[in-house]
């Protein structure tokens, strides 16, 4: 059973992004409160050679202003290029914002892109494009429900669904709340991500779904699971098919994960040295930044950081300086350093972005308003180029000077590097054709 839940964090379309993903009840086994995702039929994968065994996304929502971190034109009028100011980097002839301080130290290992491109200005609607490649059936503010790509799979459900699971957590996990339309459209619910509901940066933080229910000790847990193999046998001489199959092989494999010391190890950010959390931050997206570390040594495809509030209408300069960019410039850094650190980053990808830049003409409330014309994204690791810039904009940061690429150019190229076939179609109930990205072509310049 879902139960979906409202939390604190809104953009300007009144939405709340901290949609709780809940799995009530405590089932017949008492404490098996996953997710159907863990009824994943093992899948194979792709023919594809694959580069990449994992990608971290760091959705930063709401709308991070490139103008002001990656992509500054200092030369631009006042009313444009706002306070900040480009500083050099490792890597000659890189410039970035003086807001970036530690990303600047490490320019030599990812790449900016400062040429993407999409027409969508909006949160919700924005999101969902990002994140299944496909419009959305909704006008923006209008969505319902969580997950609200209810047709189209987001991008983590595909490589879920494609490659299956790499170890003993979950192929797909979200965190420290649910993307939005990061659900699984038509594929069915046992590809949703795994959705911690607790943030890592609590000294409490533990994930709730991988304890059995209190009051549940564990003989009675182990006489639960014998009482319903028992029962699964009644009148199935041949042994469980159609809906029962199913819901055994869920029960079983949310067995073998509530009584997994890999997968409990995996989730247990509290086991890292001290001097590495301080590292990262100890802050929400540098916790989930570690701790996606984590579940990437531990066989995750696929993992979802939100991380928000980047609307600025109001005091965006401010809010940049202060609040948003110094904890993500501390986490993206530490993360880049510790996989290579560990042999890790070469077969991890990172991308960060969010679902639109900000306008390049500063409004009258010291703000930046909504810009999807052009926004910069970055890469790291996963068989992408390193110290290296991406396509280039106007004298005003507001159209791409070169090759602009899209979403579904940014989808196919993680499809392709993750060894999945985007091409790949597949049908929906009412007998619907949708390949895995529609159109696009990989990046070749982004690739190594």
């Amino acid at each position: 059973m879902f139960n979906f839940s409202f939390g604190q964090h809104r953009c300007c379309d009144g939405v709340s992004r901290r949609h709780a993903l809940r799995i009530g009840g405590t089932g017949l086994l008492g404490g098996l409160t996953l997710p159907s995702l863990t009824s994943l039929p093992s899948q194979a994968a792709s023919i594809l050679p694959a580069k990449v065994k994992a990608c971290i996304f760091i959705m930063l929502e709401g709308g991070p202003s490139h103008i002001d971190m990656w992509d500054l034109k200092p030369n631009a009028p006042r009313e444009i290029r706002g306070p900040f100011h480009p500083i050099s980097t490792i890597v000659p002839g890189i410039q970035i914002g003086n807001i970036l301080p530690r990303c600047a130290k490490i320019t030599d290992k990812f790449t900016i892109m400062r040429s993407h491109s999409h027409r969508d200005n909006a949160h919700q609607t924005g999101r969902h494009r990002v994140l299944t490649g496909y419009p959305p059936s909704f006008a923006d503010g209008q969505a319902k429900g969580m997950p609200f790509n209810e047709l189209y799979p987001s991008i983590g459900s595909i490589l879920s669904h494609e490659l299956g699971p790499g170890g003993a957590v979950p192929p797909y996990v979200e965190m420290p709340n649910p993307l939005g339309p990061g659900g699984p459209g038509f594929y069915g619910a046992q590809y949703a991500p795994f959705t911690i509901e607790t943030d890592p940066v609590q000294p409490d933080f533990e994930v709730r779904d991988l304890n059995i229910a209190e009051g549940i000790d564990e003989r009675r847990f182990h006489l639960r699971k014998k009482l319903l193999v028992g029962a699964q046998k009644l009148g199935a001489q041949s042994g469980p098919v159609g809906r029962a199959k199913t819901m055994s092989s869920y029960y079983e494999k949310a067995f073998e994960l509530v009584t997994s010391p890999q997968a409990k190890k995996a989730f247990r950010i509290q086991e890292e040295p001290e001097q590495l959390r301080q590292r990262y931050g100890l802050t929400s997206i540098g916790q989930c930044s570690l701790l996606a570390r984590r579940l990437v040594e531990s066989g995750c495809r696929f993992i979802g950081i939100d991380h928000g509030s980047w609307d600025t209408h109001v005091d965006n300069f401010t809010s940049h300086e202060k609040t948003l960019v110094p904890p993500t410039d501390q986490a993206l850094s530490a993360l880049i350093i510790d996989l290579e650190d560990r042999g890790m980053l070469d077969e991890t990808l990172i991308v960060m972005m969010g679902e639109m830049g900000r306008t390049p003409k500063i409004n009258k409330d010291a703000g930046r308003d909504h810009w999807s014309q052009c926004q910069t994204i970055i890469f790291a690791g996963g068989g992408t180029k390193r110290g290296t810039v991406i396509g280039a904009s106007d004298k005003t940061a507001s159209f791409p000077t070169t090759q602009p690429y899209g979403i579904q150019d940014l989808l196919r190229t993680i499809c392709h590097l993750m060894g999945v076939d985007a091409d790949k179609t597949y049908y929906t109930p009412l007998g619907r054709p949708v390949p895995i990205v529609n159109g696009g072509d990989v990046i070749e310049e982004l690739l190594a």
